[in-house]
């Protein structure tokens, strides 16, 4: 088997940018209709500043709380079963797992963001 090796001409370039090009294009176009049909969290719509941050850290945390109750009734429908889908059981665990993960993350961002503005002199 022999193998041919890359032409450095300008034509060769030019063909393998152009495919370049398509491909992040493509790639591209795939990622924006990707997060278009993602469902959006409630607590990230409101952009109506008189609910301030409390609310969005309210709604975050019952969005979390909906996503663990709905994750723990999908494994106990696995365990009692009346149900099969062990896959989406397992996903929604997940979901919920890595949920709560991000805001506990955040939580500890908001906590050491406030130790730093009481520690600021006046």
């Amino acid at each position: 088997m022999s193998v041919t090796p890359f032409s450095n001409s300008p034509l060769a370039r030019s063909t393998m940018a152009d495919a370049i090009d398509a491909v992040q294009t493509r790639i591209a176009n795939d990622a924006a209709s990707l997060q278009q049909s993602l469902p959006q969290p409630a607590w990230t719509q409101s952009r109506d500043p008189v609910h301030g941050f409390a609310t969005l850290l309210e709604r975050a945390v019952h969005d979390v709380d909906a996503q663990d109750r709905i994750a723990a009734e999908k494994m106990a429908a696995v365990d009692a079963g009346r149900s099969d889908d062990l896959v989406g059981a397992m996903l929604a665990s997940q979901q919920a797992s890595l949920s709560f993960s991000m805001l506990m993350q955040a939580r500890n961002k908001i906590v050491g963001a406030m130790e730093d503005l009481i520690k600021l002199p006046l």
